[in-house]
């Protein structure tokens, strides 16, 4: 008896060698990038702006960077932005996605949540206080707006994907990083919890390493992973593009991916005892 699920055309074409690759398949669709006028977040929007999508990009207070990445977007690729500014831990701010998505004339397709803060507090100064805004930053607020995106998503019954943004230091312990890897790491196992819990929207991590852009850019600029790549645990620092580019493969309709997190370090974690 033949599987009702089985389909017949499609293996035959396998058979034949014949596979399909999409290109550009987020052309005219609408995606979400919140905190997506940052270091890592510009790159993202570039990398999908050249591909053709419909761009909502958050950001929490720089207006003049956001509003020259708009500028930028549309000189280099026509792409037009549609802005949202403020904190997404802020229901009427996650409100301001949900209704641009809907002017988007394409309903949402995807979603990376980008925003955080490194949470740069020494230990001995850690407090209550301290602790809290980090977790707000970091896990609350990106929790939150996945929560109502993937909702929105989900209600259609169509395939839809959300990409959040951890670090490596979620996944490796790292001296002095309790402040900001915990949070981090609370994050991703709530990405595999909403991964469970959807049907239709898959939901996966993109973890940096030690890139040029984004937070790890002071400590990679003052020298503070020099060591790794002078003992070869990482041939060279990262850079925006590594980050976009795995952003971009969670981002893809119709990928049989959920649940998942890829650390984007070269390497590092793995072989930081080099250092």
């Amino acid at each position: 008896m033949t599987s009702p699920h089985w389909d017949e055309s499609r293996a035959e074409a396998y058979r034949q060698f014949r596979y399909e690759f999409a290109e550009k398949s987020l052309g005219g669709k609408t995606v979400v990038v919140a905190g997506g006028t940052g270091g890592l977040g510009a790159a993202t929007t570039a990398l999908l702006a050249q591909e053709g999508a419909r761009l909502i990009v958050g950001y929490r207070q720089d207006r003049q960077r956001a509003q020259r990445l708009a500028r930028a977007m549309e000189a280099q690729y026509g792409s037009k932005l549609a802005l949202v500014e403020g904190d997404i831990t802020r229901a009427d701010v996650r409100g301001q996605y949900l209704e641009a998505c809907g002017k988007a004339g394409e309903e949402c397709a995807g979603a990376a949540i980008f925003p955080g803060d490194p949470a740069r507090v020494a230990f001995e100064k850690l407090d209550r206080d301290a602790l809290i805004a980090s977790l707000e930053t970091n896990y609350v607020g990106p929790v939150l707006l996945a929560r109502d995106l993937g909702q929105a998503m989900e209600s259609r019954a169509a395939d839809g994907s959300i990409v959040l943004l951890t670090t490596m230091q979620a996944h490796a312990a790292f001296p002095g990083s309790l402040n900001y890897g915990a949070p981090k790491a609370a994050l991703a196992q709530a990405a595999a919890i909403l991964a469970q819990q959807w049907n239709h929207t898959r939901v996966n991590v993109v973890a940096p390493g030690a890139t040029f852009a984004g937070m790890a850019a002071a400590s990679v600029q003052a020298g503070k992973y020099d060591r790794y790549v002078a003992s070869g645990a990482i041939s060279r620092f990262g850079r925006p593009e590594d980050v976009a580019r795995a952003v971009r493969f969670f981002l893809e309709p119709d990928s049989y991916i959920t649940g998942q997190t890829l650390v984007v370090d070269g390497g590092l974690t793995l072989r930081r005892e080099r250092g």
